[in-house]
């Protein structure tokens, strides 16, 4: 069977050339982003078995009914990767509650809602791999190098990712991981980032089509274990 796909995201970046990856792959994608018309762009230029999911991250009725209408149509999904990121760069003394609430929206609760929905049905199918594409600058072992609100709610999602993974029973054909793509050349990244999309999405087309005996509950980069 063709495996189903979501990429929050990815109607740009890291999150379009994930999407480009997994239709190469054979995937089915669903194109997940806040703007209807640029996850249709996004299909569009993908020009193959993707289609649009608009979903606000910041708002948990939005994710669940937008799932819902999803599997509806297009059945369980086997491939979830929580790509989707904000960066607000003030520091500490700087940032408002608003600022905090929004990285925390994109980079927790709604990766931990999507899990919610999803991971029953990859537990019960024996088959899901949930990909976190996380960042260095949530690591401790990097000392959290980041801007505050992008480095703290990162390395929240790191803690989500190894008490997800915990979850799933041993032996069960279900992974869940995190990754850091890298510094990518992105609206996010800046144009003097070194590493492409196309690179930045490797280690996360590496992760969405290992086999059973793949790792879970771990973080990479360059298809390499790294340090929380």
């Amino acid at each position: 069977m063709t495996p189903v796909s979501l990429v929050t995201g990815g109607n740009r970046g890291i999150g379009f050339a994930i999407a480009e990856g997994l239709l190469k792959l054979g995937h089915k994608v669903l194109v997940a982003g806040r703007n209807e018309d640029e996850a249709e762009r996004a299909c569009q230029l993908l020009n193959g078995d993707a289609h649009p999911v608009v979903m606000d991250l910041a708002s948990q009725d939005a994710i669940e009914d937008a799932i819902t209408r999803a599997t509806a149509i297009y059945s369980d999904i086997d491939i979830l990767i929580n790509n989707a990121g904000v960066m607000d760069k003030g520091a500490v003394t700087e940032l408002a509650a608003e600022d905090w609430q929004r990285s925390f929206d994109v980079h927790v609760k709604g990766p931990a809602t999507l899990t919610r929905l999803l991971l029953p049905a990859m537990l019960k199918n024996n088959y899901g791999r949930i990909i976190n594409v996380s960042s260095g600058y949530g690591s401790y072992n990097e000392k959290m190098a980041g801007p505050p609100a992008y480095a703290v709610t990162k390395a929240a999602l790191n803690a989500l990712t190894v008490k997800t993974a915990a979850e799933v029973p041993v032996g069960a054909n279900v992974k869940v991981n995190a990754m850091c793509p890298g510094w990518v050349h992105s609206r996010m990244g800046g144009p003097g980032a070194p590493l492409t999309p196309e690179e930045g999405a490797d280690t996360a087309l590496w992760l969405a089509s290992l086999d059973s005996d793949s790792p879970n509950g771990m973080f990479f980069r360059q298809r390499k274990p790294i340090r929380w």
